[in-house]
């Protein structure tokens, strides 16, 4: 007989996790009701092509240098006090953005919200792996994958409602209000739900061993983990180098534009998609190998940009957006499998660094998105598309299967 106890077990829900993912889902809620309509916004209010590309290479740039902060915020402070403080700075970036609505305004709140996440990801998967054992691990990052799914899906779709009805200047403005108010309840719940669960002497054993030099941090990454990073490298160029511009194709490049609502629709398909597919691809993949899961992600990264450019009304955008929630399949147990490699007192350090070095090299791809939507939008989509062939195939030649290193 299936119980309430054994349904909370079997998704991992301890109380610092609902605190956890409550957090999440307002947080995110906020964040994703205006943020995905920045590139745009930045056009209206004169900021050009150019600003976009500053807006996404600036977001996996500062994703990439707050990562290791953030991993060592955890470490050092403890997860609970290290994410009231991350959520502190998000409402900063909401204030300036609610107060000035110039392009420059946007660019400098973006520092402080854009990055709410890399900055908070260690913190949250230092969490999880804290609160749960390892054999539940996976199924903890894919709860959390699956429920940050749910603002990014509804956010936009709110936000599309707000510039329809108030106009886009307006409306995102409004938007961000929303998030600003969300963030601040976000705040209190985790500050009640989440427990620390280690014992006054363990903390401050856990503060003498977190690591602030990323270079001594590096020495110290298991070879299996820097082959994972090689290959999560190369097909994160396939996702970024558009990543920024699809509003733009969707809202004003297409034979018939979308409108703001019907944007969030297509949000709203992409994220219903990777909400349907997380568990059962959780369950299947924690009984079997891992590489195929890891395969097919890569293949639905590559062949998003490409459906794209051929998709010029709503319902074949539609179809696009069903494909790229699907890209989903591997994540959480990539996630996961960061956690078991790191170091056992250093896991927040260590995740932060893997993403700042990741973000670095990434940032570059996005920078110079800007530059190839300039030369052309499909030139801008076929770059991409190559990219992600060249990281599909490395994997497919180098990569192992992803299930045997834990047993290792």
């Amino acid at each position: 007989m299936i119980t309430f106890h054994r349904v909370k077990e079997f998704f991992g829900l301890q109380k610092s996790m609902v605190g956890l993912l409550a957090m999440v889902v307002l947080v995110g809620m906020g964040e994703k009701m205006g943020e995905r309509f920045l590139p745009i916004y930045l056009i209206t209010l004169g900021g050009g092509a150019l600003s976009v590309g500053l807006l996404s290479g600036m977001d996996n740039l500062l994703s990439a240098l707050y990562s290791f902060p953030g991993g060592y915020l955890a470490d050092r402070l403890g997860t609970k006090k290290a994410l009231l403080v991350f959520n502190l700075i998000a409402m900063v970036g909401f204030v300036v953005v609610i107060l000035i609505p110039a392009w420059q305004a946007v660019i400098v709140g973006s520092v402080f919200f854009l990055s709410w996440t890399a900055i908070s990801l260690p913190a949250t998967m230092g969490l999880v792996a804290q609160v749960l054992p390892k054999n539940r691990r996976t199924m903890g990052v894919t709860m959390h994958s699956l429920v940050r799914r749910f603002p990014m899906a509804l956010g936009p779709l709110v936000g599309g409602v707000c510039i329809d009805i108030w106009g886009l200047v307006t409306g995102i403005r409004i938007a961000f209000i929303g998030a600003l108010a969300m963030a601040v309840v976000a705040a209190i719940v985790q500050q009640i739900l989440i427990k620390e669960n280690a014992s006054d002497q363990e903390v401050q054993a856990t503060k003498s061993q977190a690591e602030k030099n990323p270079f001594r941090l590096l020495r110290e990454m298991n070879p299996k983990l820097r082959n994972l990073l090689i290959s999560d490298i190369l097909i994160r160029f396939c996702e970024q180098i558009p990543y920024a511009f699809v509003v733009l194709w969707c809202m004003e490049v297409v034979t018939m534009p979308v409108t703001g609502l019907q944007f969030g629709l297509l949000t709203t398909v992409e994220m219903a998609t990777a909400l349907l597919i997380y568990i059962p691809v959780a369950y299947l993949a924690d009984r079997g190998h891992k590489k195929p899961f890891v395969q097919i992600t890569f293949v639905f990264f590559t062949l998003f940009p490409l459906v794209l450019m051929f998709c010029q009304s709503f319902w074949p955008l539609a179809g696009a957006f069903v494909l790229r929630g699907l890209k989903e399949f591997g994540e959480p147990t990539r996630k996961a499998l960061i956690m078991d490699l790191a170091p056992e007192n250093r896991k927040a350090g260590m995740f932060g660094l893997y993403y700042l070095l990741r973000d670095l090299v990434v940032s570059v791809a996005a920078f110079g998105g800007a530059y190839l939507w300039i030369i052309g939008p499909e030139v801008n989509l076929w770059v991409a598309f190559g990219f992600g062939v060249l990281g599909t195939c490395w994997f497919t030649w180098k990569g192992r299967d992803l299930s045997d290193l834990r047993t290792q």
